[in-house]
């Protein structure tokens, strides 16, 4: 979870952050959910999806980092 939060991503067209999370809860993220994720997020939406993580990764590879962006927002 660390290192999939580290490399989120930005989608300007949506403006929502995302990232690939390989999980086998069910619900999906259930643990994650509650341990931090709604913390920090609202409105979590899973998409469920069979893309192997790598190629999951290749398809948000060109969304500018999402941590970039909050720390754009903080300054402005």
């Amino acid at each position: 979870m660390t290192q999939a939060l580290e490399e989120a991503r930005f989608d300007p067209a949506s403006g929502e952050a995302v990232w690939i999370e390989e999980d086998y809860c069910s619900p999906p993220l259930a643990m994650e959910r509650t341990e931090v994720l709604d913390d920090y997020f609202e409105d979590i939406t899973i998409v469920e999806e069979d893309v192997e993580e790598t190629a999951g990764w290749q398809q948000i590879s060109d969304f500018p980092g999402l941590w970039k962006q909050v720390l754009d927002d903080v300054q402005r």
